[in-house]
């Protein structure tokens, strides 16, 4: 063999070999990724990326082969009709002992979780599911959100939340000019453009409903949000987590609220919140009137003005805080922890009104409380996200349903709070 020859034949076996070593590696990452896809089922129901969206499905533990959980659960996604709830998408899921809906129209907020004879949910005095389409938030001096407002849990937020009224911005020439804010902000009102179910194949088996939802503007913020809603079958417990991310070019202010909505028949005369805290201050002159009943409900009360309550909830040595809602009987609850590095504050919303009007309280964790963005801006309570970051929010509740599990879970209030009480502040803030 001449010298060329030989170099040749060296270089044939070393691009035999490139190509080999290239084919084995897609064979791992094709091996590890359709490991990973036979651990979860998938299923897009709605995608704006891809111009698809699914009017109705269903899908069942009997239709995965291999899964042996004991609990038969469903997943049914439908769309609803009639009046202002025409066109609004509803994805229920029951995992065999415990049920919840979501509404992806409507920014995946909860309409209502139910076990047994427990509701987390309220009796709004807006019936239907109301279509994003018939919400002005600019109606009646910003308060529009309240047009659709009947959801168990509704994400306030995302680049502003609370109160509304006047804020400063930096418009599309530069300079600095004055916006209307409207209460509680847009996310709430803005559908998904990508909604997603996952169910791990392996225990513990556990259920995923997944949207994201795009808060964005020419000239504005930019930030997108990958909400999650999860339960494992047969249990009481289910998880909300959510990733917020600033896809813009610059810093981002951003406030989020889990405005979590209380009714019957958690809620009635005597019903009581437990939670430790390091300080409790009253929103306003009239709270600051109630402050020595912070904890316990009243009964339906016609002509009631709203309480608000600002919490510096007190984490434990994992760093979680805990808020407790204890019916009358003391028999019936549920609880909700959550990191307090992720969500630092907790607002206590107290709407004891007549039945009618929406007898209701909130308890809300958040990354601050809903006065004005102007307002919490003042008091270092509006953060901000760096271009490209995120940031996790995740919370786990409970359902409580005889009154051992609701004495454990005051038992382990009070033991967190310990001795010492938390400090009252008489008067608000300044």
């Amino acid at each position: 063999m001449s010298a060329k020859s030989w170099r040749l034949a060296i270089l044939g076996r070393a691009l035999l070999s490139a190509r080999t070593m290239k084919h084995l590696f897609s064979i791992g990452l094709l091996t590890i990724a359709a490991s990973a896809q036979a651990a979860t089922h998938y299923q897009v129901l709605t995608s704006a990326k891809r111009d698809t969206h699914a009017e109705s499905w269903q899908l069942t533990s009997a239709d995965l082969p291999g899964h042996r959980g004991d609990a038969r659960w469903s997943i049914n996604k439908r769309t609803l009709h009639g009046g202002k709830q025409e066109g609004v998408d509803l994805i229920e899921v029951d995992n065999g002992r415990l049920q919840f809906r979501v509404i992806p129209t409507r920014g995946m907020s909860v309409l209502d979780v139910k076990l047994g004879d427990v509701r987390l949910g309220w009796n709004s005095p807006v019936k239907e599911v109301v279509h994003p389409s018939y919400i002005n938030l600019h109606d009646r001096g910003g308060l529009g959100w309240l047009d659709g407002f009947n959801e168990w849990l509704v994400r306030c937020g995302l680049s502003f939340a609370g109160h509304p009224g006047e804020d400063k911005f930096i418009n599309n020439v530069g300079d600095e000019a004055v916006m209307d804010l409207t209460l509680h902000g847009k996310i709430g009102n803005i559908p998904a453009s990508e909604v997603i179910v996952a169910v791990d194949r392996e225990a513990p088996y556990r259920i995923r409903i997944r949207g994201r939802a795009h808060e964005v503007s020419f000239y504005g913020p930019n930030l997108e949000i990958w909400t999650e809603i999860s339960t494992v079958p047969g249990s009481g417990a289910f998880r909300i987590r959510d990733v917020l991310t600033n896809n813009g070019t610059y810093d981002e202010e951003f406030q989020i609220i889990y405005h979590a909505n209380f009714g019957r028949p958690l809620l009635g005369k005597g019903a009581k919140l437990l939670a430790a805290s390091e300080k409790i201050v009253p929103f306003n002159a009239n709270a600051a009137k109630a402050i020595g009943q912070q904890a316990v409900y009243a009964a339906p009360t016609k002509g009631f003005t709203e309480e608000v309550y600002k919490i510096y909830p007190k984490a434990d040595s994992d760093g979680n805080a805990t808020a407790v809602l204890v019916n009358p009987a003391g028999d019936r609850g549920v609880t909700v922890r959550w990191p307090v590095a992720q969500l630092p504050y907790l607002t206590q919303w107290k709407n004891t009104a007549a039945e009618t009007t929406g007898y209701v309280t909130g308890i809300e964790p958040g990354t601050g409380f809903p006065h004005n963005r102007s307002y919490e801006r003042k008091y270092g309570r509006v953060p901000k996200l760096g271009a490209g970051q995120s940031r996790t929010f995740e919370l786990d509740f409970t359902i409580l349903g005889n009154a051992g599990e609701v004495k454990a879970a005051a038992a382990a209030v009070k033991e967190l709070q310990g001795d010492k009480g938390p400090e009252v502040q008489k008067a608000p803030e300044e």
